[in-house]
């Protein structure tokens, strides 16, 4: 069986793609919901943005495994990921991170 490919790439992109996300169901896909009684893009926005979240923790939990980030690395991406600016403005940091992790053996 073939090795998995390399977490840590897929989780800097998932980590803005579910920002982004996020950010369409707070500022685009509630106010439909509430204000004009469109529930539908919630329904839609919320099941994508639940399985960007649900993959982006898989992505931590591999990274925390294959490639052995700290727990508290972790932890302050997956706080990142609770606010929805934050990922962006930790991009650079995750990037730096990724490219001073050695790679697998």
């Amino acid at each position: 069986m073939a090795p998995m490919s390399d977490p840590l790439p897929a989780l800097r992109v998932t980590s803005l793609i579910e920002a982004v996300s996020y950010m369409f169901l707070l500022g685009i896909a509630m106010p439909l919901k509430y204000w004009w009684d469109s529930p539908m893009a919630v329904r839609i926005s919320g099941m994508a943005h639940g399985v960007l979240f649900l993959l982006l923790v898989w992505l931590l939990v591999r990274a925390h495994f294959e490639r052995r980030w700290s727990i508290g690395r972790i932890s302050l991406v997956f706080l990142a990921s609770l606010v929805p600016i934050v990922p962006f403005l930790m991009d650079r940091r995750v990037s730096a991170w990724i490219a001073a992790t050695p790679p697998r053996a």
